[in-house]
């Protein structure tokens, strides 16, 4: 399947070709990170703001506007709460309700990347339903992107089949939810393939979410970006920075963990816990930077970094010092020498560069040495839980040595000696 079809693949056929020709105008470099975006938006609407926020540092608007994109669909299918996903100030929230009927008039705030608006029902019939369709409309033609949002549990009948009419006319392009489909459980294949049957969509045309749970609110985003190459183009430029976080906080948890091993009394880094955590830890970091790697692979990185050498020489050179107690110093060690090869793993993932022997080792002295200094009384005795909490403190923010290192060598991935 050419590329272009698989990312045009949930839009209706009639707004392929504008889409198309959109995709045609974007530079080689924008079609790629596009397509690196498909597999890196998160779903849980967590990773999705913090991916947001720091897309949104390099998100310059050339026509002073931002992009708005409007959620419209019958009363109670969950608009509300979609929209709360995206908002980003919490005093703009939208009100919700089991109750049909809870939004009453339009609501637009700022979701980072572009405004959204929450509309009122558009199915309700009398002298309040119509006015209320009247503004859902109204917001869905001033609106450069709808979000046609309807309900698993509900289904499409006549009213929903007439609606999605009247908004397709409208000429904007548009993404079919089917939202609540955490409720239908096993049957959600039939349930997509039903609405898309009556909608006359084909089911990979219509997004399955919860927008309550947060499931495939990335793939929201998604569908927006694909409509503006500005904000594909941000999206790019704040992925490296998101996955440097999301790799760092696996490197910091799994640190601590292994500061935790290395207090009791067996030989210093080198046992088989350690080596469980450690190649836990780079098969987590593998998987952020979307790297093909298996469990078993992953043990044989970690036993090939050597940081098991590494760690005893550092602890035998440290323990003629004295004044450190030997469970704090072992501790220590486990903890810097995990931080160091998962700081080397990320770097291979990310971009094959593989870090010197003098590199990892200079990584490691100095996470050593941070460490040392930030522990509450070095000289005394410690208890697991404060010796665990003064870890986490200390490895809440990675060093800068973690981020400008001595120049690498770069051998094709593969070669993962030091």
């Amino acid at each position: 399947m050419d590329p272009i079809d698989a990312f045009l693949k949930e839009f209706p056929p009639g707004g392929r070709d504008k889409l198309r020709q959109l995709w045609e105008t974007l530079p080689a470099p924008l079609k790629q990170d596009l397509e690196a975006l498909i597999k890196a938006i998160p779903s849980k609407p967590v990773l999705v703001r913090r991916l947001v926020d720091l897309s949104v540092r390099n998100f310059k608007i050339a026509s002073g506007r931002k992009k708005k994109v409007a959620i419209v669909g019958p009363a109670n299918v969950g608009k509300s709460t979609l929209y709360n996903q995206f908002i980003r100030a919490p005093g703009e929230r939208a009100a919700v309700g089991p109750l049909p009927g809870t939004t009453r008039d339009n609501q637009t705030a700022d979701a980072g990347l572009f405004a959204v608006v929450d509309t009122p029902g558009a199915d309700a019939v009398g002298d309040v339903g119509e006015r209320e369709k009247r503004l859902a409309l109204e917001a869905a033609r001033q609106s450069d992107f709808l979000i046609i949002m309807f309900d698993a549990i509900q289904g499409i009948k006549k009213t929903e089949q007439e609606l999605f009419a009247e908004l397709s006319e409208l000429d904007r392009p548009f993404l079919v939810l089917l939202n609540k489909i955490d409720l239908v459980k096993r049957a959600e294949r039939q349930v997509v393939e039903a609405a898309a049957a009556n909608l006359q969509l084909l089911p990979d045309q219509v997004l399955a979410i919860s927008a309550r749970e947060g499931k495939n609110v990335g793939q929201v985003v998604l569908a927006v970006a694909k409509t503006d190459p500005e904000i594909v183009a941000a999206l790019a430029a704040g992925l490296p920075e998101f996955r440097h976080q999301l790799a760092w906080t696996t490197i910091s948890g799994a640190s601590a963990t292994a500061g935790l091993i290395g207090m009791v009394p067996l030989p210093i880094v080198d046992f088989a816990p350690l080596i469980v955590v450690q190649s836990s830890m780079v098969l987590s970091i593998a998987r952020i930077y979307d790297y093909e790697i298996t469990l078993g692979r992953a043990k044989e990185i970690a036993v090939t970094f050597g940081v098991g050498f590494l760690g005893r020489t550092l602890f035998q050179q440290l323990s003629k010092l004295g004044g450190i107690p030997g469970d704090i110093l072992a501790g220590v060690i486990a903890a810097s020498t995990t931080a160091a090869m998962g700081i080397a793993a990320g770097r291979w993932f990310e971009s094959g560069e593989r870090l010197t022997g003098d590199a990892l080792r200079k990584l490691t002295s100095e996470f050593t040495d941070r460490l040392l200094k930030t522990l509450p009384r070095p000289g005394g005795r410690m208890k697991k839980a404060d010796f665990r909490k003064a870890l986490q403190n200390a490895l809440e923010e990675p060093p800068a040595s973690a981020v400008q290192l001595p120049p690498p060598s770069s051998p094709p991935p593969g070669d993962w000696q030091i």
